[in-house]
């Protein structure tokens, strides 16, 4: 290895690339503490072979944001005229300088270039490397951690890249990332033993997490009478006709094959064939019998085994209303992950986009499942790619934006960007919590590290992918009591029963300029009364919802009998539906889909039921109120159908 490293260097002298000797430094990642779990062992066997990967910068993600407001704002010249998904790829991809410039860095290093191969997604470049070769590139040492379970790890506490490359360069692996994925003491594992599983135990579809729909309670035969006089009843009862008549939505229309709705669902949940049929049976009999267009995702599986509505309730739902409102146009259901492991949002990003399985480093093991299930779960390949984008994709989850880290959050977030220039439209619930985090936990302070409390103080914690600025964050909205919905001018309020709307102020995302001026106005005409102590008053940062949608007292049927829900797993699927109707009217006139709706919503928010109306309590406090124009409850207001598709119909 000396030989071939010397003559290397040789020829490199000799045309002038420089040594890395004489190549200046710069730190490029440090790690301050070792992982809890984890013991720093003994240096490196120096006869070790390492896979090196070098994670190359993606391309033109500062301009990611010009092009979507280009395609998506209502002024602009090429509104509607979305990209090509080999358009995305191209535009993002490592340039050929930042792939050139890696490859001479690690053959001025002796790493020829015979043995560094480029991933297909381009991505990466790859090589094998002895312990001494990568100390040297890298300037760090190498150590064997080990973890209580008694699994070994590889990893170091900081490495440096050459100055000149800090922009080409992502990260390299293995480095500083605790990204094992930890093997359970026992191989056997079922749905019920998910929390034990580390990594699993705040897995988004996990049964009872803080993101599903709350309720579940059954109605009485002598009130089931009432679910046929609904709009009397709305204010109890909320079923397909209230929101039709809340919302102008119409029940006569022709399905176009242009036109796409996809729902997402995280195994264990799953949605029950007979309550379709019994919730068709009342309210769409011509739907009786009808399913959803199923795309399994890394072993994802409509389970019958675990009844009860913990495991059907957010399927059920999400189904139920989506397919009822938009009929006949038929509804994908993306059914993610398997029985034993689970999946993530990036696990779902994977299998409608190829690329991102690898890009900016590829999914984090820690966060996101990993297939073959190294637990005995699903054993085919990681699905990456294969499966189309609808034009609306709406998801009942969510995590709490201080549960993951900035770099896994604006990953995430560039993709839901990527998805918008495709003239996709991406809609997340705001979460169920008011101004608190999922199961209503606060923050005990700044930073990055502090911890949760049991929500009767602390700071505010804000939802994530909520907080993204490239997607449609919904809240939540009910009907006033004792109203009748047909005469009443202004029938809703924020949500204020069993659930409060999630809404607030980012900590990691800047204010997006389509949002810019309603937060500034809000914050000047209703200011909160509260300091940086309690949320990030910066002003500077992104604000949720952006839209609003009825979340209270849903009739599904459930494991055989009609009960009631609510949450924000209501108002996005519903809110999604009108989008998708809305795309429908645009194919038939021969136009394209909406896409990313913001840049539009907030250049014209009379098209939407203003919510002036309740408040979003959580943290020991009242939280925000809802107020004219804009707020951090009930964001831009609910949907009207008619101003809506009147206003895109004139689009281009």
């Amino acid at each position: 290895m000396f030989f071939v490293r010397s003559v290397v260097a040789a020829a490199l002298a000799a045309t002038a690339i420089a040594s890395p000797i004489s190549t200046p430094h710069s730190l490029h990642e440090k790690r301050s503490e070792i992982p809890q779990g984890w013991t720093k062992r003994d240096v490196l066997d120096r006869r070790a072979i390492l896979p090196m990967k070098v994670g190359l910068s993606q391309s033109n993600l500062d301009k990611g944001s010009q092009w979507l407001e280009e395609v998506s704002h209502p002024t602009s010249e090429k509104y509607g005229k979305h990209w090509t998904a080999k358009e995305v790829a191209d535009a993002f991809a490592p340039s050929q300088d930042s792939v050139d410039a890696v490859k001479a860095w690690l053959a001025s290093a002796g790493i020829s270039e015979h043995r560094v191969k480029q991933s297909q997604s381009l991505n990466f470049l790859e090589f094998d490397a002895t312990v001494d070769e990568a100390e040297d590139l890298l300037k760090t040492e190498y150590h064997v951690y080990e973890h209580e379970s008694g699994q070994p790890h590889v990893a170091c506490d900081e490495y440096s890249v050459p100055s000149h490359l800090k922009e080409h360069i992502d990260l390299v692996y293995p480095t500083v990332h605790f990204d094992a994925k930890l093997k359970p003491r026992d191989a056997s594992r079922s749905m019920d033993k998910r929390d034990d599983i580390p990594g699993i135990g705040k897995g988004i579809g996990k049964p009872g997490s803080g993101s599903l729909p709350k309720g579940g309670w059954g109605i009485g035969n002598h009130h089931h009478h009432k679910l046929q006089e609904n709009l009397t009843y709305c204010d109890e009862y909320i079923t397909p006709d209230c929101l039709r008549e809340l919302y102008k939505i119409p029940t006569e229309k022709k399905a176009n094959s242009k036109n796409s709705y996809g729902i997402v669902e995280y195994t264990p949940q799953a949605y029950v064939p007979s309550d379709l049929d019994l919730f068709f049976a009342n309210f769409s009999q011509s739907q009786v019998g009808k399913r959803p267009i199923l795309d399994s995702i890394d072993g994802g599986v409509v389970q019958q085994t675990n009844m009860s509505f913990d495991y059907n309730g957010e399927s059920n739902l999400d189904l139920e209303y989506s397919m009822t409102l938009v009929y006949p146009q038929p509804v994908t259901l993306y059914q993610v992950g398997d029985l034993v492991e689970g999946a993530s949002f990036n696990n779902f990003l994977d299998a409608i986009d190829g690329s991102y399985c690898t890009y900016d480093g590829g999914d984090d093991p820690t966060q996101d499942a990993v297939y073959p299930d190294p637990y005995g779960g699903y054993t085919g390949p990681e699905n990456c790619g294969g499966f189309a984008a609808t034009k609306v994709i709406s998801t009942s989850y969510g995590y709490n934006e201080h549960d993951l880290t900035p770099f896994y959050e604006m990953r995430q977030c560039h993709e839901y960007m990527k998805l918008g220039l495709l003239g996709v439209s991406v809609l997340y619930s705001s979460g169920d919590y008011g101004v608190a985090g999922n199961g209503g936990e606060c923050i005990n302070g700044p930073g990055l590290n502090a911890t949760y409390n049991n929500g009767t103080s602390g700071r505010f914690n804000p939802a994530f992918p909520s907080t993204c600025p490239y997607v449609t964050s919904v809240g939540a909205t009910q009907v006033k009591n004792n109203t009748n919905i047909v005469t009443a001018t202004q029938p809703e309020e924020a949500c204020e029963t069993v659930i409060y709307s999630g809404g607030g102020f980012s900590n990691v995302f800047p204010v997006p300029s389509y949002q810019a001026a309603a937060v500034a106005k809000w914050f000047a005409d209703y200011p909160p009364p509260y300091s940086a102590v309690q949320f990030n008053n910066s002003q500077q940062t992104r604000g949720f919802p952006d839209v609003s949608a009825n979340g209270a007292n849903y009739v599904i049927a459930i494991d055989g009998v009609f009960g009631l829900v609510y949450g924000t797993s209501a108002s996005s699927p519903t809110f999604g539906s009108v989008l998708t109707l809305i795309n429908q009217a645009r194919y038939n006139a021969g136009k394209s889909s909406i896409g990313f709706i913001n840049p539009v919503a907030y250049a014209h928010p009379g098209v939407f039921n203003d919510i002036t109306e309740g408040g979003n309590e959580g943290c020991g406090t009242a939280g925000f109120s809802a107020a004219p124009g804009w707020d951090p409850v009930t964001g831009l207001g609910t949907p009207n159908y008619e101003k809506m598709v009147a206003l895109w119909l004139t689009l281009a």
